[in-house]
Parts: C-alpha cells; sequence; structure tokens
C-alpha cells in the first residue's frame, strides 16, 4: 500500500512539472517531503492503538491539508458530497444561522431575517461554545453546521457569550422559515428604504420589483434610497454582483484576483441606474460580510452611496467545489475580490464614510471581539495603513469627531444590533442615515 499512496502522490507532483524540479534542488523539496508522508502513514497504520483503515487515513490527511490553509477550505468525504447534492429533507430545518470558525470555536456572522436564530436575538460575533451541550471547539465548519440542522420543530440548546460576558444559554426551536432576502417600505413620505438581507438568484429581480413598487406609491416626492446591508452574510457572487450593478450606472464594480496574474478579473457595471440618480446611504455593520461587502464596495468607490456605520466583517474570498471523481470533493479558496480602486477587504472590512454607533449599544464593554484577520488561517491582507488621517469635522451620533478617511483594523467596532433590531423605531443608525440623505437632497436640490 506504501508503494501505492506514493505513485499517487508522486502523479501529483510530477504533473506539477517544473515546480517539482525547482522542489528537489532545495532543502525539503518534493520528494523528502514525500518520504515523510509515508513514513508516517506507515508509523500510524503499524503502531496505532487501534486498527486505522487506509481510506480513513488519507481522508484525514486531505481534510488536514485544507485545514491548514484556511478556515473556509475543506473535505468533504463522499457521503457527505451526495449528500449535498440530495434535495433537502422537508422534515429538516435550521436556526438560520451563518458561522464561521474562530481558533475552534464558533463565531455568527450573522443570523438571517426572519430566522429562529434572529427572533431569539442572537447577533453578530456572539461565540457558541457548545451545542446541546457538546463543545464546539474541535469542531469542522460543516460538522458544526451540520449540528445546528436538525428535525423541524426540534430544540437545540446553545451556550454562547457576547463581548467579555458571562456565558449564557438558549435554547431556540429550529423551524422551517421563508428568508426574503429584499423589503422595501416608504420612509417619512419621501425616501425608499431598502433592505437587502442576502442574496440568492432571486435577489436582483426582487429588487427591481420593490423600488418600482415603492415608487409607484411615493410619486414625485422620493428625495434618496436608504440601501439597508446590515447583518448581512453574504450569498451567492453573481447576484449580488447584479445588484451593485443594479445602481451603478458606469465603472467598475469589483475586481477578482486569484493566484495568477492571469486569473484578475475586472467586473464593469451595465448601462442603467434603478435609482435615476437619487442619492444613496448604505448602512454597513460587523454582520455586512463577503458579498454584502462587495456590493457596499463598489457603490462606496464609485461614489454612488456614501455608507453610515461601523466597520464590515473583512471577508472576500471565493471558493471553488471541486469533485474528486467517486473520492467527494474539496473546498478551496481560489480567489477573493477588492475593491474597484484595489484596496483589498479581507482582513479589513471596509470603513464607513460616516461612523455611527447604535447609541443603546455604545455604552456596552468592547470585549474580546474578533473579526476575519483573527481567525486562525485567515488570509492575510499586505495593504500599508495609510498615514496622515484628518479630521473630517463630521460627528457621529454620541458627538464624537470621525476621521474623513482612515484605517480603524486597529480599533475595535461596537456589537451589532440584533436582526429584529433593524429598521425598528429604535434603530438609531437608520435615524442618522434619514438625517445624511435629507442633507444630500439639500445639498443636490432635490430636497422635498
Amino acid at each position: 500500500m506504501r508503494k501505492v499512496v506514493t505513485a499517487l502522490v508522486v502523479g501529483v507532483l510530477l504533473a506539477a512539472g517544473p515546480a517539482l524540479a525547482q522542489a528537489k534542488n532545495g532543502k525539503g523539496g518534493g520528494y523528502e517531503q514525500l518520504n515523510l508522508f509515508s513514513e508516517a502513514y506507515d508509523r500510524i497504520r503499524q503502531d496505532a492503538v487501534e486498527p486505522v483503515g487506509e481510506g480513513k487515513l488519507i481522508g484525514a490527511a486531505i481534510a488536514g491539508m485544507l485545514s491548514g490553509l484556511d478556515v473556509r477550505s475543506a473535505y468533504i468525504n463522499e457521503a457527505a458530497y451526495r449528500a449535498m447534492q440530495t434535495p433537502a429533507n422537508d422534515d429538516e430545518a435550521s436556526l438560520g444561522l451563518v458561522v464561521t470558525i474562530e481558533n475552534g470555536q464558533l463565531k455568527v456572522i450573522a443570523p438571517q431575517d426572519g430566522s429562529p436564530a434572529a427572533q431569539a436575538g442572537i447577533k453578530p460575533g456572539d461565540l457558541i461554545y457548545a451545542i446541546d451541550k457538546d463543545p464546539t471547539y474541535d469542531l469542522t465548519l460543516g460538522e458544526a453546521e451540520q449540528k445546528l440542522r436538525g428535525p423541524a420543530g426540534s430544540e437545540v440548546e446553545l451556550s454562547l457569550r457576547r463581548d467579555n460576558r458571562v456565558p449564557i444559554d438558549i435554547t431556540v426551536k429550529r423551524e422551517r422559515y421563508k428568508f426574503q432576502t429584499v423589503a422595501g417600505r416608504i420612509e417619512a413620505g419621501n425616501i425608499l428604504y431598502l433592505r437587502v438581507a442576502g442574496f440568492d438568484s432571486a435577489t436582483p429581480a426582487a429588487l427591481t420589483s420593490t423600488v418600482q413598487d415603492l415608487r409607484q406609491r411615493a410619486g414625485n416626492k422620493v428625495i434618496g434610497f436608504i440601501l439597508d446591508l446590515r447583518n448581512n452574510p453574504g450569498g451567492a457572487f453573481e447576484p449580488a454582483v447584479a445588484v451593485a450593478d443594479a445602481f451603478i450606472d458606469k465603472g467598475e464594480i469589483v475586481v477578482v484576483k486569484g493566484r495568477k496574474p492571469a486569473t484578475l478579473k475586472r467586473i464593469s457595471a451595465t448601462p442603467g441606474d434603478i435609482a435615476q440618480g437619487l442619492p444613496i446611504v448604505a448602512l454597513i455593520n460587523g454582520g455586512t460580510a463577503r458579498e454584502a461587502e462587495l456590493v457596499a464596495a463598489g457603490l462606496q468607490d464609485n461614489r454612488r452611496a456614501v455608507l453610515v456605520g461601523t466597520r464590515s466583517f473583512g471577508e472576500s474570498s471565493i471558493e471553488s467545489l471541486i469533485p474528486l471523481q467517486g473520492n467527494g470533493a474539496i473546498r478551496l479558496t481560489t480567489a477573493r475580490f477588492m475593491t474597484p480602486s484595489g484596496q483589498r477587504i479581507q482582513g479589513k472590512g471596509l470603513t464607513p464614510d460616516l461612523t455611527v454607533m447604535p447609541v443603546k449599544l455604545a455604552k456596552l464593554p468592547q470585549g474580546d471581539r474578533r473579526r476575519e484577520a483573527d481567525l486562525r488561517g485567515a488570509l492575510k491582507n499586505t495593504d500599508p495603513v495609510p498615514a496622515g488621517i484628518k479630521d473630517s469635522g463630521i460627528k457621529d451620533s454620541g458627538g464624537k469627531a470621525v476621521p474623513a478617511s482612515s484605517d480603524t483594523t486597529a480599533s475595535e467596532p461596537p456589537p451589532s444590533l440584533a436582526t429584529a433590531d433593524i429598521g425598528s423605531a429604535a434603530d438609531e443608525q437608520l435615524s442618522e442615515a434619514e438625517d445624511v440623505l435629507r442633507g444630500l437632497a439639500l445639498v443636490s436640490g432635490r430636497a422635498g
């Protein structure tokens, strides 16, 4: 079996061509590392206290290689891969949590709107220490997501910690729910408020339909748009690009960069703007992640919207699912996206043009809230930290001066609003966004 394994790995290395020859000439090159792998493989098979199957060992080796890259890359065995391709069981339901792994612990990116998790008040940044009293520190992301799913109507107990407080236990019932990615309403008679909570294939059409309906009801009184991307954990890439394109008449939306220079791809907007040139204020916070950051960055770089709120999550990786011919598949981070101006989002997040902290949360202890840059295996951002930060003269809701343009990576952002509070009467960030929009409308001569 050792010869078979060696032959398989050699075949992979030989496929690399010139890369192998280069590795052979250096210390610890391809052949030396292959011998190390073969030796470890044999010792485990011969000396492990319990017999270990060859398939399990190889699967564990592949999983280990991927887990050492970043938190998103993973090995999916054949059974799990087939289950992914099977239509969802009508009896199964979830909590609606989008999570990631932080040093072996589960971290909430954001709950989906209308989900049991959102109704239970779970917030972005919450750390889940146990699921039904089982610790989560040694779970992979896929295993943790599987434990959160279960029969509809069943309950799951979560032990979680928020900020620096004492851990609490909450019980949430798994239920089927309708995830509405787009919702809208008319604010104060002349502002169109659009809530975009995620991205799927139906999102672009839903956005267009919602805007048309609101415009028809508001008539000619509309002075601008508020695009709410808070607690939006992302979703499908292409629908997110389409949402950004809907508001941008011309210019680049996003830049996608892989490992090789030849993979660089610039995606540009197509003519047309559903807002018809009216000013836009986009709301973001620590739960604005991945494809939601793509939209916010495209609007900000094209000066199509003013970003209001707090710094976004900071994750821009793009994964590919690569089948392994009857042996499952690997989920591999193959690219990441950047802003049109070339600023990297990974590990930094987006800095809003106007920082506004939720009033009722600003006085709470900041705790040890971590971001994408702090996760084990997080992709690094090599952009230099800008110098010469200047005061913009703008004040936030607490009267504190806001920098005109700054990298606030070193400072910890406040906790994010619970999803259930977004758009409510107590939503101070939304109130501030309305004031900013009225100011923009006044400057542009569109004030109603």
